[in-house]
């Protein structure tokens, strides 16, 4: 995998555009998935991505964009899941039901609607390569909307993810700046539905994240890695899908794992020295 082979693949346009779109997303997963690390939610992640599918089957069934009513559904999940856990409810169990729910609608709407089964693995698995330039400039708009607000409160975020009891005595709204977080995640799972699909979602919003605490401490320099890491991976993963004819989402997934493995070894070896 030289610059050659690099400039070989750059020929084509769908890959140029699935290169853009996946090192956009990088960033918008860096921001994000930090702190759904630190605020331990990483399966409300998973939860709103399942969910996302519910409205992926309405809009197959109503003739309009899927993934309109995806970003529609994955919102009102997460504000769901946030609600429900702040009653009797745990949120592991809201999760749970939102998940289920989502999942069983989609399948249920989309079984309703014709020639749904084509686009079903891509919606499951990703399929980066069918990113459009389209797509790609929503991606744009919304990470420059979710980094903003990030900076913005990088402070009240910052509390959240460490003392949220300590921010409430501070005066902060801790429940309203929760709910925004969980709608930012809905916007980024949607978005990373296109790439690696709903299976694969976590992975991407977790794995930079998580190789990036075990080595930094201050918060800013751990979205900076996350970053570089999730550019690194997706580009890696685009290389070897088109040079051995891969599925890309999944080579993706698979580098960022291997890496999380080997970085987790070799931090308990500096711990063990």
């Amino acid at each position: 995998m030289n610059a050659w082979m690099i400039g070989e693949m750059m020929q084509y346009e769908f890959m140029k555009t699935a290169l853009v779109a996946g090192l956009i997303l990088s960033v918008l997963c860096g921001v994000v998935g930090v702190y759904i690390v630190l605020n331990r939610i990483v399966f409300i992640g998973d939860g709103v991505a399942h969910a996302a599918f519910g409205g992926i089957g309405l809009g197959y069934l109503l003739g309009i964009d899927p993934f309109i009513l995806a970003i529609v559904a994955a919102v009102l999940s997460a504000a769901g899941i946030g609600a429900v856990s702040r009653s009797k409810v745990s949120e592991d169990t809201a999760i749970g039901v939102f998940l289920a729910m989502g999942m069983a609608l989609g399948v249920l709407l989309m079984s309703m609607s014709t020639g749904y089964s084509r686009d079903l693995f891509d919606y499951l698995f990703g399929n980066i390569l069918a990113v459009s330039w389209i797509d790609v400039k929503i991606m744009i708009v919304l990470t420059v909307i979710i980094t903003v607000l990030a900076l913005a409160l990088y402070k009240e975020f910052l509390i959240l993810s460490f003392d949220p009891h300590y921010g409430e005595a501070l005066g902060l709204p801790v429940n309203r700046l929760k709910m925004l977080l969980l709608c930012m995640v809905a916007f980024t799972v949607v978005m990373l539905i296109k790439i690696v699909g709903i299976i694969m979602v976590i992975a991407m919003l977790t794995i930079p994240a998580a190789i990036s605490r075990q080595y930094l401490c201050d918060l800013k320099k751990i979205i900076a890695l996350s970053i570089i890491l999730g550019m690194i991976f997706v580009t890696s993963g685009l290389l070897i899908s088109y040079t051995f004819d891969l599925p890309s989402g999944a080579t993706t997934i698979l580098i960022a794992s291997a890496a999380f493995f080997a970085s987790t070894a070799a931090s308990q070896r500096n711990t063990s020295v």
